[in-house]
């Protein structure tokens, strides 16, 4: 019995892979349920019934919010107590996975507490080091943390995209194992968003001159001054939102689910929004919807206003 929890999604799914390899799980005995629209019983007398193919059953329960705080009228009522009478018989047959995308368990809870003595608990919050992580995704080549952080800057920190590009370059490199930055630029394709970041970032921190370079950067990738000063605009918007949901206490992931941004989007918007006042970012978004509509009566050249923004902030 295992519950996986945490807001790296792709962690727990590999975890289970993992799982399903070590157990040599054949596809027949794989089976998927939603605790939000599965009663917990149903899941748990098929959990207690032996394979067809006299195999041992692998079954993975997602969104398993009966072990966190989440209170939401929609979702199935849940009688825990039948899990907890389950838990208390500690041979299991198949193997039952349960997950949560949620960053934290409520730990007051009895099943909550039950799971963890009775089972494996495991928590997928984080890399805890990026450039380890990444070497281990390229095996047997090598790369250097320069290069690391090349690749990083191209396309992010997402690791479902990292590893499809970490798959592609070995495809391409084939028997050759050293990974060169040549390779990374060549066979990579710049995320923008992470330009449009640093941009920020570089504001941030008042770095005028890092700031220009980052403008200079997307505006060499081909960007109009009125679709940066637009995204400017949606990512201070997204920064100011994100930052007054956590507030109120909603977490990361739920943030997300809310706002229809990606999570990696989320978790940089609440680094950054650390840094400002809410007044500031208020402002700044006014600067730029000032600035739209000068550029757009032909009051300041386009390329000239986003500078003069950038130097003025």
């Amino acid at each position: 019995m295992y519950l996986f929890y945490g807001l790296e999604q792709f962690l727990i799914e590999e975890k289970i892979k993992k799982i399903i390899e070590e157990n040599k799980i054949n596809d027949i005995n794989i089976i998927r349920y939603d605790l939000e629209n599965t009663k917990i019983e149903d899941i748990l007398e098929d959990s207690s019934s032996i394979s067809l193919f006299g195999d041992k059953k692998l079954i993975i329960v997602d969104n398993a919010y009966i072990f966190t705080g989440t209170t939401n009228k929609k979702l199935l009522e849940q009688n825990t107590s039948i899990l907890e009478k389950y838990l208390q018989n500690s041979h299991f047959d198949n193997i039952l996975i349960f997950n949560i995308n949620k960053e934290k368990l409520d730990e007051r809870k009895k099943i909550v507490k039950l799971i963890k003595e009775k089972g494996i608990v495991k928590e997928f919050n984080k890399v805890n080091n990026i450039n380890d992580y990444i070497k281990n995704m390229f095996n047997e080549y090598k790369i250097s943390d320069k290069n690391i952080k090349l690749l990083l800057d191209r396309v992010g920190y997402d690791l479902n995209n990292l590893k499809s590009n970490i798959e592609k370059i070995k495809i391409y490199k084939d028997n050759e194992l050293t990974i060169t930055e040549e390779d990374i630029i060549n066979l990579t394709i710049k995320n923008i968003d992470t330009d449009f970041f640093n941009l920020i970032e570089n504001i941030v921190a008042n770095n005028k001159e890092k700031a220009l370079e980052s403008y200079s950067e997307i505006i060499k990738l081909g960007e109009e001054p009125i679709k940066i000063i637009i995204v400017l605009a949606n990512k201070f918007r997204l920064i100011y939102q994100a930052k007054n949901l956590y507030k109120k206490g909603y977490s990361e992931r739920d943030i997300s689910s809310l706002l229809g941004a990606n999570y990696y989007a989320i978790r940089k918007s609440l680094e950054i929004g650390r840094n400002y006042d809410n007044n500031i970012l208020l402002k700044i978004l006014k600067q730029l919807a000032d600035l739209d509509i000068d550029i757009k009566n032909g009051k300041i050249d386009k390329y000239i206003g986003l500078e003069l923004f950038i130097i003025k902030l």
